[in-house]
């Protein structure tokens, strides 16, 4: 009874998994063109989380994201008094568009440009490299929200 009791209070007050996207109805059976891996992943496991099938070719979607232009740097924003770097900037940036099911162009080509900057502990070396996965994987994530909010927009859904 408990359990239930329980269940019932954590749909009541709209829990839902964390990552989940409210995507409207126009955004379900997404493809997506292009892209490095990272992208592609975090793109498909944000529309896993949220329940959306991904087309598995463009005929069968009813949006299509082409992704095109993507490039990622790294640059050294400070030097020590020893020369090792201090701080880097991570930069990364694409440009996509949104096209219907019937290859029609819903929003032309757009670009997005999201940067990072992260210090870099000369105490710490073997953390600097999981350190810059870890923010590269959250500019993938914020790239994938920056699409969707844009396709939301577009749709007509409000963003959450």
């Amino acid at each position: 009874m408990l359990i239930l009791t329980f269940a019932l209070l954590v749909s009541a007050c709209g829990y839902h998994l964390r990552g989940a996207l409210q995507l409207p109805a126009g955004l379900k059976n997404v493809y997506l063109e292009g892209g490095s891996g990272q992208l592609r992943e975090q793109f498909i496991r944000a529309m896993d989380i949220s329940s959306v099938p991904m087309a598995s070719s463009p005929e069968t979607a009813g949006l299509i994201v082409k992704i095109s232009g993507e490039d990622s740097e790294r640059r050294v924003l400070s030097l020590g008094a020893g020369g090792a770097a201090n701080d880097f900037e991570l930069g990364y940036r694409f440009d996509f568009e949104l096209v219907g099911a019937n290859n029609q162009l819903l929003m032309a080509r757009e670009p997005v440009e999201i940067k990072r900057e992260y210090y870099n502990d000369q105490l710490a070396v073997i953390a600097q490299g999981n350190e810059e996965l870890v923010i590269r994987n959250e500019m993938y994530q914020q790239a994938v929200r920056t699409i969707v909010n844009r396709a939301r927009m577009l749709l007509g859904a409000k963003p959450k």
